[in-house]
Protein backbone atom coordinates (compact mmCIF):
# COMPACT_ATOMS: atom_id res chain seq x y z
CA UNK A 1 0.00 0.00 0.00
CA UNK A 2 1.46 3.58 -0.53
CA UNK A 3 1.35 6.48 1.09
CA UNK A 4 1.02 9.93 -0.46
CA UNK A 5 1.98 12.90 1.39
CA UNK A 6 1.32 16.73 0.13
CA UNK A 7 2.86 19.57 2.06
CA UNK A 8 2.38 23.35 1.66
CA UNK A 9 5.08 24.57 3.37
CA UNK A 10 3.97 28.18 4.28
CA UNK A 11 4.21 29.00 7.50
CA UNK A 12 0.21 28.75 7.57
CA UNK A 13 0.80 25.28 5.28
CA UNK A 14 0.03 21.97 5.96
CA UNK A 15 0.69 18.14 5.72
CA UNK A 16 -1.72 16.24 4.55
CA UNK A 17 -1.36 12.11 3.82
CA UNK A 18 -3.68 10.02 1.61
CA UNK A 19 -3.42 6.14 2.52
CA UNK A 20 -5.85 3.11 1.46
CA UNK A 21 -8.53 6.19 -0.19
CA UNK A 22 -8.67 8.10 3.54
CA UNK A 23 -6.97 11.44 3.84
CA UNK A 24 -6.48 13.21 7.01
CA UNK A 25 -4.03 16.83 7.10
CA UNK A 26 -2.19 19.01 9.63
CA UNK A 27 -1.19 22.53 9.73
CA UNK A 28 2.04 23.29 10.24
CA UNK A 29 2.89 23.06 13.70
CA UNK A 30 4.34 26.38 15.32
CA UNK A 31 7.57 24.49 17.67
CA UNK A 32 10.21 22.06 15.78
CA UNK A 33 9.58 19.48 18.73
CA UNK A 34 5.86 19.38 17.27
CA UNK A 35 7.03 19.27 13.71
CA UNK A 36 9.11 16.59 14.54
CA UNK A 37 7.06 14.88 16.08
CA UNK A 38 4.04 14.81 13.64
CA UNK A 39 7.19 13.58 10.91
CA UNK A 40 7.67 10.57 13.23
CA UNK A 41 4.05 9.60 13.08
CA UNK A 42 3.64 10.35 9.24
CA UNK A 43 6.94 8.11 8.92
CA UNK A 44 5.80 5.40 10.73
CA UNK A 45 3.60 4.89 7.18
CA UNK A 46 5.29 2.57 5.03
CA UNK A 47 5.95 2.90 0.97
CA UNK A 48 5.12 6.74 1.56
CA UNK A 49 6.33 9.50 -0.81
CA UNK A 50 5.99 13.46 -0.72
CA UNK A 51 5.67 15.84 -2.99
CA UNK A 52 6.44 19.22 -1.42
CA UNK A 53 5.82 22.22 -3.41
CA UNK A 54 8.54 24.31 -4.45
CA UNK A 55 9.30 27.66 -3.20
CA UNK A 56 10.87 31.01 -4.41
CA UNK A 57 11.58 34.33 -3.35
CA UNK A 58 8.41 36.62 -5.09
CA UNK A 59 8.63 40.11 -5.79
CA UNK A 60 7.09 42.30 -2.90
CA UNK A 61 7.98 39.65 -0.37
CA UNK A 62 10.00 41.57 2.74
CA UNK A 63 13.49 40.21 3.25
CA UNK A 64 12.75 39.09 6.95
CA UNK A 65 9.27 37.21 5.50
CA UNK A 66 11.04 35.61 2.91
CA UNK A 67 14.09 34.49 5.26
CA UNK A 68 11.28 33.05 8.16
CA UNK A 69 9.75 31.29 4.69
CA UNK A 70 13.35 29.83 3.64
CA UNK A 71 14.07 28.54 7.40
CA UNK A 72 10.40 26.24 7.59
CA UNK A 73 10.91 24.75 4.10
CA UNK A 74 14.52 24.02 4.89
CA UNK A 75 12.83 22.53 8.47
CA UNK A 76 10.76 20.67 6.77
CA UNK A 77 13.14 19.14 4.11
CA UNK A 78 15.75 18.07 6.92
CA UNK A 79 11.72 16.18 8.75
CA UNK A 80 11.58 14.60 5.62
CA UNK A 81 15.30 13.11 5.12
CA UNK A 82 15.71 12.47 8.91
CA UNK A 83 12.71 10.52 8.83
CA UNK A 84 13.82 8.54 5.33
CA UNK A 85 10.82 9.71 3.23
CA UNK A 86 11.17 9.96 0.08
CA UNK A 87 10.19 13.19 -1.70
CA UNK A 88 10.41 15.87 -4.43
CA UNK A 89 9.79 18.91 -5.08
CA UNK A 90 6.58 20.15 -7.72
CA UNK A 91 6.16 23.78 -9.04
CA UNK A 92 2.25 25.48 -7.99
CA UNK A 93 1.65 25.70 -11.30
CA UNK A 94 2.03 21.70 -12.25
CA UNK A 95 -0.33 20.55 -9.39
CA UNK A 96 -2.81 23.70 -9.92
CA UNK A 97 -3.13 22.88 -13.59
CA UNK A 98 -3.87 19.28 -12.27
CA UNK A 99 -7.17 20.57 -10.64
CA UNK A 100 -7.64 23.48 -13.09
CA UNK A 101 -6.61 26.46 -10.54
CA UNK A 102 -4.42 28.06 -12.65
CA UNK A 103 -5.90 32.31 -13.23
CA UNK A 104 -5.86 31.34 -17.03
CA UNK A 105 -7.99 28.32 -16.00
CA UNK A 106 -9.98 29.63 -13.51
CA UNK A 107 -10.68 32.84 -15.94
CA UNK A 108 -12.05 30.67 -18.50
CA UNK A 109 -14.52 28.20 -15.95
CA UNK A 110 -16.00 31.53 -14.79
CA UNK A 111 -15.91 34.30 -17.07
CA UNK A 112 -14.14 36.48 -14.22
CA UNK A 113 -11.30 38.71 -15.70
CA UNK A 114 -8.92 38.73 -12.64
CA UNK A 115 -8.56 37.11 -9.62
CA UNK A 116 -7.36 38.57 -6.12
CA UNK A 117 -5.06 36.38 -4.05
CA UNK A 118 -8.19 35.60 -1.30
CA UNK A 119 -10.31 35.20 -4.13
CA UNK A 120 -7.34 32.43 -5.61
CA UNK A 121 -7.42 30.54 -2.10
CA UNK A 122 -10.79 30.73 -1.86
CA UNK A 123 -11.38 28.17 -5.32
CA UNK A 124 -8.57 26.53 -3.82
CA UNK A 125 -10.69 25.70 -0.76
CA UNK A 126 -13.29 25.13 -2.88
CA UNK A 127 -11.96 22.32 -4.88
CA UNK A 128 -9.87 21.00 -1.68
CA UNK A 129 -13.51 20.62 0.24
CA UNK A 130 -15.52 18.87 -3.12
CA UNK A 131 -12.81 16.70 -2.97
CA UNK A 132 -12.24 15.83 0.35
CA UNK A 133 -15.78 16.30 2.62
CA UNK A 134 -14.93 14.71 5.00
CA UNK A 135 -12.33 16.68 6.22
CA UNK A 136 -12.96 19.98 8.08
CA UNK A 137 -11.22 22.02 6.00
CA UNK A 138 -9.47 25.38 6.24
CA UNK A 139 -6.94 27.58 3.91
CA UNK A 140 -4.41 26.06 5.94
CA UNK A 141 -4.98 22.50 4.62
CA UNK A 142 -6.56 22.76 1.14
CA UNK A 143 -3.20 22.95 -0.42
CA UNK A 144 -1.63 19.71 1.37
CA UNK A 145 -4.38 18.12 0.58
CA UNK A 146 -4.35 18.95 -3.18
CA UNK A 147 -0.67 18.22 -3.64
CA UNK A 148 -1.42 14.91 -2.04
CA UNK A 149 -4.19 14.57 -4.23
CA UNK A 150 -1.66 15.15 -7.11
CA UNK A 151 0.85 12.81 -5.65
CA UNK A 152 -1.54 9.70 -5.81
CA UNK A 153 -3.33 10.63 -8.82
CA UNK A 154 0.35 10.65 -10.88
CA UNK A 155 2.67 8.26 -8.76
Amino acid sequence: MRTFIGIDPGKKGGIAVIRDDVAVAYKIRDTLGDNRDLFEQISEYSNSFCLIEEVHAMPGNGVRSMFEFGKNFGMLLTFLHSNYIAFETVTPQTWQREFGLLTNQLKETTGKREFTKTEKKRCHYEKAQELFPHIKMTHALADALLIAEFNRRNA
